[in-house]
């Protein structure tokens, strides 16, 4: 049997400027700040590529590429925004 074999695969994730490490004195508000930025300029980046699909500059493609990571990326940020949201109601509720 002929084995598939899929090339040139880069895993998404930060940017080494972009990672948390334990040692960094930048706080939780800092990384939510800079995971903000990065869905909204993926929100930019699809809203060109539509404009650049209908000027005709850019192929249907790298178009549906561009919004998928903007809608992938929103969810990320929605799914961490409730586990956040989820967590503070319970230390809220917690009894000292």
């Amino acid at each position: 049997m002929n084995s598939l074999k899929i090339g040139n695969l880069e895993p998404m994730g930060l940017q080494k400027s972009e990672r948390i490490t334990p040692n960094s004195s930048s706080g939780f508000k800092e990384a939510m700040k800079t995971a903000i930025d990065n869905v909204n300029n993926m929100e930019k980046d699809g809203d060109k590529s539509i404009v650049n699909l209908i000027q005709g500059k850019e192929d249907i493609h790298s178009t549906m590429i561009a919004l998928q990571k903007a809608d992938i990326s929103m969810r990320m940020l929605l799914s961490v925004r409730n586990k956040v949201i989820e967590a503070y109601k319970e230390i809220m509720h917690m009894q000292f």
